[in-house]
C-alpha cells in the first residue's frame, strides 16, 4: 500500500566528520523500530557504515540509505560521509533530499566540513534542523556552539531545547536532561534501557529563569512570522505551543529559521526529540515547490513542471550508481508519478531509452524488492545501461531534463598500473565504471609519460578507491606519485646552416638548409616561419623542408621532453637539379635543427598551476608563507563574505600533497581549486640534475 506523500519525510544526516552523525542514525533506527539493537562506530556494527573500509576506519564514506516509521510517517534517511574527500556524496544527496538534520559536536563546534555542508544546502535551499551532539563530553558548551551557528554560517538558529547541566554525567552539574522550551518542561533519558523511557518533569528551580529567557527569544522571533501569531501574542503575551509549532514549521520549510535541539547520542540523551522535530518542522515532497525543468526537444525549448502527485507523469533523478562485480544499482528520487518495475523511460540526455527491469527499497546493505514506487520515493533500479549520476529519467511521451548536479573537480592524482600486465585491460574497465559511480574520481592515460593517472578529492579518496579495486575486483594494483611532464624551450637565438654532399649508391645527393631557432613564450607553441621566396626551391620539396621541421620540433629536446615556446625560421635553401632529393634535404634540415637547438642553450620549462585557495582570516599567514616555500607566487587577495581568498601561480611540481597540508595548516577550515595555467622557466638546479 502506497504511503501518502504528506507522511513522506526525505532527510539527510550532514556534518563535519565525528560529530556522531552515524552514531544519531544508529539511535534514531534504533527508537524507530528498524533494527533490534544499536550499533557502535568503533566496533565496526553500524547499519549504514556496511563497506569494509567504513567498518575498519570508523567514518562514512559512502552516503547510506534507509527507511523507519515514526508516529506513522515513513522517515526515508540518508547518512553522509563527514570527510571533505567524500564531499560529493553529500553535495547528491543534498540535491535530491526535502530537509536535512545537521549535526554538531558540543565540544568542536562549528568546523571545516560544518561550513561546507552548510553553503551547499544553501544552494540547494534545503531547510534544517541543528542537533547539538556531545553535550556529555568535557569542554560541552551549548551557547558557544550555538553562537557560531549563529556568526560563522550566517544563520537564523532558534534554541527549541536547553541541556540540563554540561560535561560527564557523573560530574556534578554534568549532563542530565534538557529543557524542551515548547512545553517548557524537563526531560530526562533513562540510561538503564538505552533511552527509550523518558521522564517528563517540572523544569528544575535554578534552570526556570534561564528557560524562560530562551522561551522568550524564541516566540520573539517567531511572533512576527505569522499575522494570526502575532495577534495572540499581542493579546495575550505569549503563543501556545501548537501555535508555535504551526508557524516555526512554515518558517522552517522556507528556510527563514533553523531550530536547534540537543543532546548526547552515545548516552542514549535526545534523539526522539529529533524525530518529532523531523515530523514536525520539515516539510513533505508535497510541502515543496513543484519541481522544474526543460523540454529536450530543441524546438520545444520551454520549462516543464511536475508536480508531486501519482497523477503526473513520472519524473526522477540519478542521484547516485552504485557498481559491484556483478550488479549497476541506480538510487533515483522520484518527483513525479509512479514507477514501475519492467517499465522503459527516457533519459533526454542521450535521448535514449532505459529499461528498469528490476525495482528495490533500498536499507542499507540489504534491499527489499518492489513492484512500483511513487512520487517522493527514493529507491534504487537496475537495469539502466548509459544513465549516469544527475540523469534524469522519465515518460517517453512526456519529456523533461531537470538540473543535473554540479561536482567540485579532483585537486590530486597519482599513477596506478597493474601487477601484471595482463591485467591492464581488465583494470581499464574496473577504472571506467568507477568513475561513473563517483563523478569526483576521473581516469587518463598520459601519452607523454604512458602513465594512466587517477585523479580525486583527496589522498584518502585515492586510498580507498585504490583499497576498492583490490578488494571488490580482485585487481593486485601498484601506485605512484605522478611525473611532472615539463616541456623543453631555448635560451637564446641561434642561427646554422647544414650542408650535405654525398653519393648514394651512384648517385650524387646535395641539400643546404640554413635555419633561426629562437624562444617565443607568446605563442605558448612551436612554429615554422618560412621566408623562401617563389623559385627558391620546387613547391614540393618546400612542403618536405617545411613538415620535416615540424616533426623536429614536434619530438623532444635535449633532457627529452617536448619543445615548447619556439619560433623556426627557414632563412634560406641551396639545391640542384637531380641531385636534391626529399631525402637528402630532410637530412639537411635535422642536421641544421640540431645545431642550432644545440647552439641556443636549454630551458626546462614547468607547469605553472593556477590557485585559488579559500581560508578564514586568521590562518593567511600559515598559508601563504605555505605557498612561498613552494616557489608559488601570490597575485591577489581578497575578502570575500567572512573569508579571505588568495590567488597564487605556482609549479605543479611543488604542489603534491598539498590538500592535506593545506587542511593541517588552517584546521581543516582552508579549502582550494587548481587548474593548469602555462608553462614557465624552472630553476637552473631541475634542469641539472636532470641533465645529472
Amino acid at each position: 500500500m502506497a504511503t501518502d506523500i504528506q507522511q513522506i519525510r526525505n532527510i539527510g544526516i550532514i556534518a563535519h566528520i565525528d560529530a556522531g552523525k552515524t552514531t544519531t542514525t544508529e539511535r534514531i533506527l534504533f527508537y524507530a523500530g528498524a533494527t533490534h539493537r544499536m550499533g557502535d562506530v568503533d566496533a565496526g556494527t553500524t547499519v549504514t557504515d556496511f563497506d569494509p573500509e567504513e567498518a575498519a576506519r570508523g567514518i562514512t564514506i559512502y552516503s547510506a540509505a534507509i527507511s523507519c516509521k515514526w508516529q506513522g510517517h515513513v522517515v526515508n534517511i540518508i547518512d553522509t560521509p563527514g570527510h571533505v574527500d567524500f564531499t560529493a556524496e553529500v553535495e547528491r544527496s543534498l540535491r535530491v533530499l526535502d530537509g536535512g538534520v545537521v549535526v554538531f559536536s558540543a565540544v568542536e563546534g562549528v568546523e571545516a566540513q560544518s561550513e561546507t555542508v552548510w553553503r551547499q544546502a544553501d544552494h540547494y535551499r534545503v531547510p534544517r534542523v541543528c542537533f547539538i551532539n556531545k553535550m556529555d563530553r568535557i569542554g560541552a558548551g551549548f551557547e558557544r556552539v550555538f553562537g557560531q551557528i549563529e556568526n560563522r554560517l550566517h544563520a537564523n538558529p532558534v534554541a527549541l531545547q536547553l541541556p540540563i547541566g554540561e560535561g560527564p554525567v557523573d560530574r556534578p552539574n554534568g549532563f542530565c536532561g534538557v529543557i524542551d522550551l515548547i512545553e517548557m518542561k524537563a526531560l530526562y533519558f533513562s540510561r538503564e534501557n538505552q533511552g527509550r523511557e523518558i521522564r517528563v518533569e517540572p523544569i528544575p528551580e535554578a534552570e526556570v529563569d534561564r528557560a524562560q529567557e530562551w522561551r522568550a527569544r524564541l516566540i520573539d522571533a517567531i511572533a512576527l512570522l505569522d499575522d494570526d501569531a502575532f495577534a495572540i501574542f499581542d493579546e495575550t503575551g505569549d503563543l501556545p505551543p501548537d501555535q508555535v509549532i504551526r508557524v516555526l514549521r512554515k518558517a522552517v520549510i522556507t528556510c527563514q529559521l533553523q531550530p536547534v535541539l540537543c543532546g548526547a547520542s552515545l548516552d542514549y540523551v535526545g534523539v526522539q526529540p529529533i524525530l518529532d522535530a523531523v515530523i514536525r518542522y520539515l516539510p513533505s515532497p508535497d510541502d515543496l515547490p513543484p519541481v522544474k525543468g526543460r523540454n529536450p526537444n530543441p524546438k520545444k525549448d520551454k520549462e516543464e513542471v511536475r508536480k508531486p502527485s501519482d497523477k503526473e507523469p513520472f519524473c526522477g533523478l540519478v542521484f547516485k550508481i552504485h557498481i559491484d562485480e556483478h550488479t549497476e544499482l541506480c538510487f533515483i528520487r522520484i518527483y513525479s508519478g509512479v514507477l514501475k518495475s519492467r517499465s522503459r523511460l527516457l533519459n533526454p540526455r542521450t535521448g535514449g531509452k532505459e529499461l528498469v527491469s528490476q525495482l528495490w527499497r533500498i536499507q542499507a546493505d540489504s534491499r527489499e524488492k518492489l513492484e512500483e514506487a511513487s512520487a517522493g520515493d527514493i529507491v534504487g533500479v537496475v537495469g539502466p545501461k548509459e544513465s549516469v549520476t544527475g540523469d534524469t529519467l522519465c515518460d517517453p511521451l512526456n519529456p523533461i531534463l531537470l538540473e543535473s548536479i554540479e561536482f567540485p573537480e579532483s585537486v590530486i592524482s597519482m599513477a596506478i598500473e597493474p601487477e601484471s600486465s595482463a591485467d591492464r585491460k581488465k583494470l581499464e574497465e574496473v577504472l571506467t565504471l568507477m568513475a561513473k559511480q563517483d563523478p569526483t574520481f576521473s581516469r587518463n592515460s598520459s601519452e607523454e609519460t604512458g602513465q594512466t593517472i587517477i585523479s580525486g578529492m583527496g589522498e584518502l579518496h585515492l586510498e580507498i578507491i585504490s583499497k576498492r579495486i583490490e578488494r571488490d575486483f580482485k585487481l593486485k594494483i601498484r601506485t605512484h606519485r605522478p611525473r611532472v611532464t615539463y616541456r623543453e624551450s631555448v635560451r637564446s637565438a641561434a642561427e646554422a646552416e647544414s650542408r650535405i654532399e654525398r653519393q648514394v649508391g651512384g648517385a650524387n645527393q646535395f641539400a643546404a638548409v640554413k635555419i633561426r631557432i629562437e624562444p617565443d613564450p607568446k605563442s605558448a607553441a612551436v612554429t615554422v616561419v618560412n621566408q623562401l621566396k617563389p623559385g627558391d626551391l620546387p613547391e614540393a620539396l618546400q612542403v618536405t623542408l617545411v613538415r620535416s621541421l615540424q616533426e623536429q620540433l614536434g619530438g623532444s629536446g635535449a633532457v627529452g621532453f617536448p619543445l615548447h615556446d619556439i619560433k623556426l625560421t627557414i632563412l634560406g635553401v641551396g639545391w640542384r637539379e637531380g641531385e636534391t632529393t626529399e631525402a637528402a634535404l630532410q637530412y639537411a634540415a635535422a642536421m641544421a635543427f640540431r645545431q642550432t637547438l644545440e647552439k641556443a642553450g636549454t630551458v626546462l620549462l614547468e607547469p605553472i598551476m593556477k590557485l585559488e585557495v579559500v581560508t578564514p582570516d586568521g590562518f593567511v599567514g600559515n598559508v601563504s608563507a605555505d605557498l612561498n616555500s613552494r616557489r608559488a607566487m601570490i597575485v591577489n587577495t581578497e575578502l570575500r563574505n567572512n573569508l579571505v581568498v588568495i590567488d597564487a601561480e605556482a609549479p605543479l611540481a611543488t604542489m603534491f600533497g598539498y590538500s592535506n597540508d593545506v587542511r593541517s595548516l588552517s584546521q581543516g577550515r582552508a579549502s582550494y581549486s587548481m587548474e593548469p595555467l602555462r608553462f614557465d622557466e624552472a630553476p637552473a638546479r631541475v634542469l641539472e640534475e636532470m641533465l645529472g
